[in-house]
Formats: C-alpha cells, sequence, structure tokens
C-alpha cells in the first residue's frame, strides 16, 4: 500500500528540515508519543491510545536511511507493533520539503507500507480518515513549538500519562472510525508523527 500525505507547516524550511531530522524535539508534538533512545539514525519509541476507559500502548523503531539537505529529502525505514500482539506495520516513507514563502513550508511524505494482523482488516480509506483528524494536531503543534509558542508540546513534566494520551474517542466518530483507529495507530506511530493530514491513498 502507498499513501501518499501532503501538508503545510507554518514555519521557516530551515526550522521544518531541522525538526523532521531530530525525533527528540518532533515526538512531544505527536499527542501520546514518546521517544524512548536516540542514537545516530535510528530511534525507538511509542505512543499511548485510550479508547473510553482502556489505555493500550504501541511500540516503533525507525532508522534514517537518506538525509539530503541540499534537495530537502529524506528517507526512513520504520517498523511498529500493538504491545498486545494484534498487529504490526513496517513502512519506508520519503519525506520532501519546499519553501512556501518566508515562514511556511510545504512537505510531501510518501509512505510504502506493510500491514499484517488486525489493521490489514479495514479498508484503506478509514485508516486514511483516521489518520487526518488524528495526525492534524500534529502538525499544528510541531508549527507552535517551531514558532516559540507558550505551553510547549509535551513539555509538563507534571502532565499525567493519561492526559498525555491519544484519545481515540475524540479522534474518531462512530464504532467503526474507533476500530479502525486502533488499527491505524500502530501505523502511524512507526513513524512518529510523518504521516500527516490531507493524506490520499493509492495503490
Amino acid at each position: 500500500m502507498e499513501l501518499t500525505n501532503t501538508f503545510t507547516i507554518e514555519a521557516p524550511i530551515d526550522d521544518v528540515w531541522r525538526a523532521f531530522n531530530d525525533p527528540e524535539f518532533v515526538a512531544p508534538c505527536f499527542p501520546g508519543a514518546d521517544l524512548t533512545e536516540y542514537t545516530g539514525d535510528s530511534f525507538t519509541g511509542g505512543v499511548r491510545v485510550k479508547l473510553g476507559p482502556v489505555s493500550l500502548k504501541y511500540k516503533g523503531a525507525g532508522v534514517y536511511i537518506k538525509r539530503d539537505e541540499s534537495s530537502r529529502r529524506l528517507v526512513i525505514e520504520a517498523e511498529g507493533r500493538d504491545t498486545s500482539g494484534n498487529g504490526s506495520a513496517r513502512a519506508v516513507v520519503t519525506g520532501s520539503m519546499e519553501s512556501a514563502g518566508a515562514a511556511r513550508t510545504n512537505v510531501t511524505m510518501v509512505t510504502d507500507l506493510n500491514i499484517t494482523g488486525r489493521p490489514a482488516q479495514f479498508g484503506r480509506g478509514i485508516m486514511s480518515d483516521v489518520a487526518d483528524k488524528i495526525i492534524g494536531q500534529f502538525a499544528a503543534r510541531l508549527a507552535d513549538k517551531l514558532n516559540g509558542a507558550t505551553g510547549e508540546p509535551g513539555a509538563s513534566a507534571n502532565a499525567s500519562e493519561e492526559e498525555d494520551s491519544l484519545n481515540i474517542l475524540g479522534a474518531a466518530a462512530g464504532p467503526a472510525l474507533r476500530a479502525a483507529a486502533l488499527a491505524t495507530v500502530a501505523t502511524v506511530v512507526i513513524v512518529l508523527g510523518y504521516r500527516l493530514v490531507r493524506g490520499r491513498v493509492r495503490s
């Protein structure tokens, strides 16, 4: 499955490029995400998810296999797994950026995705809809962080695990979307937010 996602970050391209090359900076912008380790070009992390009273945890790992600053292009290989064993995903993500003004950057991400387990049961249209709703928050939080907004995402050491979890009920309306959301998160976490808003899916 190939997913193409395009979005705009309200920040200069140099700042956006640095952010996307720094998992320690960008991971807190994704609701519920935490970075476990970042060494060299490799990183591991996870995301906490709430579906009503139920709390779930997904884990993922990735590696930058290409970073071309001159063309503003990067390639990431990543994988993620539901810790209860209900599904997994592997992906190669290629990202490119172009300036759309002094303080605006357009980004395109192409994800070559292979899903197994429960996530594979859901239609690509539903998965795309859920991802759009969830990850729209990421784009706004990253822009706020890059622009020095107060209340920096993920900055509060006192925030509870529940408050920092990704709330599926708030992101997906209807039982079908909520079920698909649980499947989609396993895919989303593998790139720690690199799949973003207004994507279209093509086979």
